[in-house]
């Protein structure tokens, strides 16, 4: 994340830069003129070094400028928009670092880009405030990316779980029970785990769960299904095995204030499930699917039986498999939430691997209607439960779909489960 100070050494860098090449400057010529050591301005133009005010003296006498012009965060024309850029929420909060783009060198192409491609820059910082851009946009759509660039699977967490469970002597198809999962959590990490504490307060009872780290208790909330508890045990091993330090505390993020806690958060929970359901097992899952003549639905729920996850967390194992395993990298995932009315479908979770399908729309603008299968699945779940009850067991299918005027065939699992309230 891009810090206020760090702007203001750039913003300063940039205009010693652009002011030494107009006139025609090499850096040993404006050495000669102020004195000043080559690595040093070699420093200050890249960002690093912000000069005391004797030396912004001598350099605004050196470049023929004035010492309020160097000093100000008002650009020149040509470089406003670099420096829009610069302080516009975008390189504040898009996390750059973890996609290896050094702020400055992208500053330096910019900076040697052609006006048409200052224009461009122009046009993104005028569309982001059309669109009230906000910075959790960019930090979702930052994880969809670093997801994207990585086929959705992350071989060092797949590593760390299975180097966990040889360290405790976990066999590698063994399911981890609760008891099991609490244990690891109090002798391995001291973590205590409490179900008390936010069942006994109502204005707690919302939460699923909260982590204080001083403590070292991890609170779980009530109505919590089998499936749910053991995700959640799971997850804060991967954080204490992962040593995530920049973390969410709770397990439902209701605002974002970091890119790094939201990867934290994804890098805990793919931890979890690849713990819950190894990578030997689900391949062998997927193998035995690439023999189906027909879709085989009670297949499918034999295997949430045998895993003890929910249905979302199997189709989200799957999609880490898939892309490596199997070479079907073009995938997307979607979490539809209703409530008890069914008046209106709403996207709570999205994924998109290798390109958006086509067509598509995002979570804002979509009209979900009957061509999702999920959709269906809902409707029929709720037929059968009626508006009020509560089913536990989930229900699947899939369809094969062709859009209009378009190449696509997509083939599209889905499930239908209820619970007490999102998840």
């Amino acid at each position: 994340m891009l810090k206020e100070a760090a702007i203001v050494k750039l913003i300063f860098g940039l205009k010693v830069q652009h002011l030494r090449q107009e006139a025609e400057l090499s850096y040993q010529q404006l050495s000669d003129r102020t004195g000043l050591a080559i690595s040093y301005l070699h420093s200050i133009e890249k960002g690093k070094k912000y000069p005391k005010s004797d030396k912004i003296i001598t350099l605004a006498a050196a470049l023929e400028t004035d010492y309020d012009y160097l000093v100000s965060l008002e650009p020149s024309k040509k470089l406003r928009p670099i420096v829009e850029l610069l302080r516009s929420d975008f390189l504040k909060i898009f996390p750059l670092e973890t996609f290896g783009i050094s702020t400055t060198k992208l500053i330096e192409l910019l900076l040697q880009a052609p006006e048409k491609v200052n224009a461009f820059i122009s046009t993104v910082i005028k569309i982001t405030r059309n669109f009230n851009m906000q910075g959790e946009d960019f930090y979702k759509a930052a994880l969809r990316s670093y997801q994207d660039l990585h086929d959705n699977y992350f071989p060092e967490i797949e590593q760390a779980t299975q180097d966990f469970r040889r360290q405790y002597q976990l066999a590698g198809d063994r399911k981890l029970d609760i008891p099991t999962l609490e244990q690891l959590l109090l002798e391995v990490y001291d973590v205590k785990v409490d179900r008390v504490y936010l069942a006994s307060h109502a204005t707690l009872k919302h939460l699923r769960s909260v982590f204080l780290p001083k403590q070292g208790i991890l609170y779980l909330g009530p109505d919590l299904n089998l499936a749910q508890e053991r995700f959640l045990l799971a997850k804060e091993i991967g954080f204490q095995n992962l040593n995530e330090t920049e973390r969410p505390l709770e397990t439902r993020m209701l605002e974002i204030e970091s890119f790094e806690k939201l990867l934290s958060n994804f890098r805990a929970s793919y931890f979890s499930v690849a713990l819950l359901l190894p990578e030997p097992v689900i391949v062998g899952y997927l193998q035995e699917m690439t023999r189906w003549q027909r879709w085989r639905g009670e297949e499918v729920l034999r295997w949430l039986a045998e895993s003890e996850l929910t249905s979302e967390m199997l189709l989200q194992r799957m999609a880490n498999i898939l892309p490596h395993h199997f070479g079907v990298k073009q995938l997307f995932f979607l979490r539809f939430f209703t409530d008890h009315g069914m008046q209106k479908y709403i996207v709570t979770k999205e994924m998109h691997l290798s390109q958006l399908h086509d067509p598509h729309a995002n979570q804002l603008d979509e009209h979900y209607c009957r061509r999702w299968i999920s959709i269906r699945l809902i409707r029929r779940l709720k037929a059968q439960q009626g508006l009020e009850a509560t089913i536990p067991e989930p229900i699947v299918g899939a369809q094969i779909s062709r859009y209009w005027d378009t190449p696509q065939r997509l083939f599209l699992p889905g499930n239908g489960q209820a619970y007490p309230r999102e998840c």
